[in-house]
């Protein structure tokens, strides 16, 4: 086996994808949100369901980026966002792994959204987290679902599927800021295309975790053989 082949087979896939994952929502959900409610200045929110992007700051007519907050005012909730959104981040980068690293990023991202932080991370940070939960454990459940014969196949798709949830949730972003998509003018066709790209993430991510756990079952076997063959 190559060395290439060897580090990327030693790879922790429910790691990376759970990382990422925080990584992303707290950016671009988090900061994202939190920096358009700053936008809009000191002043009350006038409820609990807001728009992150106000009239004023819209590049098109439908863009508005839905969230909801418990605080009434749209400087210290985009403020909070923000604050929630980087807290995110770091822990997803060097805490997730930790004894209560699953926990405190569920409670993290369960802020975020009562802060403004955006509602639809919500299909996201949770199906997140479930499958973090796994991180590290024999996998028995996964073992007796995923054929064996599967492993290799699904230790190959987990990196496609996560680059192509990033993808699309980027193009799905950058239409519900900007409304810019090739061939499409009429807003209400944009705002259909960009939900499509969202949910199609959202299912992709799915996949990405299951085809994660193949990954790391592959990894597991390998592993023990290689003790096994060194007893």
């Amino acid at each position: 086996m190559s060395k290439e082949r060897s580090s990327f087979q030693n790879l922790n896939a429910t790691r990376i994808i759970a990382t990422t994952i925080g990584v992303f929502f707290g950016l671009f959900s988090g900061v994202n949100h939190g920096f358009f409610e700053v936008l809009q200045g000191n002043k009350p929110t006038g409820g609990f369901y807001i728009l992150a992007i106000g009239e004023a700051q819209r590049f098109w007519p439908l863009a508005s980026e839905g969230a909801f907050t418990l605080i009434p005012n749209f400087l210290i909730t985009g403020i909070v966002s923000m604050v929630v959104g980087v807290a995110i981040i770091i822990w997803s980068i060097w805490f997730l792994p930790t004894r209560h690293g699953r926990t405190v990023f569920l409670g993290l991202f369960i802020l975020s959204f009562l802060v403004g932080g955006g509602i639809g991370q919500v299909a996201f940070f949770i199906p997140a987290w479930a499958f973090a939960t796994r991180m590290g454990k024999p996998l028995t459940w996964w073992r007796k679902v995923l054929p064996r014969s599967t492993w290799p196949f699904l230790s190959r798709l987990w990196i496609v599927t996560l680059v192509l949830v990033i993808v699309f949730m980027l193009i799905g972003l950058e239409m519900a800021i900007f409304g810019l998509f090739p061939g499409l003018t009429d807003p209400v066709s944009i705002e259909n295309t960009a939900m499509l790209f969202v949910f199609s993430a959202a299912i992709l991510c799915v996949v990405s975790f299951i085809a994660g756990f193949g990954h790391e079952l592959q990894r597991m076997a390998q592993n023990n053989g290689e003790e096994a063959s060194h007893g």
